[in-house]
């Protein structure tokens, strides 16, 4: 008896667009105020994530922060160009469970704005800086609901010092009744008896046999994999921050010079799409 063949499942690659220094791990020691005197490098880091892109001939999504937009717009203009998703990364990275629900929702406005200015489309896609979407912001979805936003790739289902929302679902779910929002949550993978979320710093060091180990377990229980990374991680050269804590310095620079062939190798192993895609596919599958 003639089988049908297994599809392969398609996998989300995902960046979040911001610079060296607007990350998370600085936030206590680099004031906002002070981001216009630093010599930015995104712009240079974001094309070259992009010719990677072009090289594997993957489509991505691009999660950008408003304040990039607003500078860069011709890099903004390239990615759509280029095929890929732009989408909301919020304005100014400030963690969601940091506003009021009004702040909230002037923040996404003002992002979308600039995004939408910049790179000509529609921006229907959010991601929370830090996946700061958790348990502590129940007003989050319905605002991003009503403001017309398709999905959401917000939350971290994992406990961890920096994010989390432990209890939250680990598959793409509806989470409003009401609404046809979705919320796309980042792949967990267990890795020597700890969850880690997919990309990022744990991928820079770990080995790419682990990631690989992480992408088919996934696939062969027939969910993707939601991979991100930023465009500093690609950028041995940046400056170091001195004053950061240990732990941040720990996170950040660590194999900075190893991830663009890390990139390359993972691009060329798995099927690799824009996140919007495989949330279609999810859309279908919870209708």
């Amino acid at each position: 008896m003639l089988h049908a063949p297994i599809r392969p499942v398609l996998n989300a690659m995902s960046i979040d667009v911001e610079d060296w220094f607007q990350v998370g791990a600085f936030e206590k020691v680099i004031d906002r105020a002070d981001w216009d005197s630093f010599a930015p490098r995104v712009e240079a880091n974001t094309q070259r994530v992009l010719d990677l892109f072009g090289e594997a001939g993957v489509h991505a999504t691009f999660f950008t922060l408003g304040w990039v937009a607003e500078r860069f717009p011709a890099l903004m203009r390239r990615i759509v160009a280029e095929g890929h998703e732009l989408a909301s990364h919020g304005y100014g990275h400030a963690r969601v469970h940091g506003f009021t629900p009004d702040q909230f929702r002037a923040d996404i406005a003002r992002a979308r704005k600039v995004l939408e200015d910049a790179g000509g489309i529609a921006i229907t896609a959010y991601r929370a800086p830090n996946f700061s979407i958790d348990a502590r912001t129940p007003w989050a979805h319905p605002i991003l609901a009503e403001a017309g936003y398709a999905y959401s790739s917000s939350v971290a289902p994992l406990a961890h010092d920096h994010y989390g929302w432990a209890t939250a679902p680990r598959r793409a779910y509806r989470p409003l009744p009401d609404s046809p929002l979705i919320e796309l949550p980042m792949t967990v993978m267990r890795v020597a008896g700890r969850e880690l979320t997919s990309g990022g710093g744990f991928f820079r060091l770990l080995p790419n046999a682990i990631m690989d180990r992480a992408v088919r377990a996934a696939n062969a229980a027939g969910q993707p994999m939601l991979f991100y990374f930023h465009p500093w991680e690609v950028d041995p050269g940046q400056p170091r921050v001195a004053n950061a804590p240990l732990r941040s310095k720990l996170r950040h620079y660590p194999r900075l010079g190893a991830m663009a062939g890390k990139l390359r190798r993972l691009l060329a192993a798995h099927p690799w799409g824009r996140t919007d895609a495989v949330v279609a596919q999810a859309a279908a599958a919870l209708a």
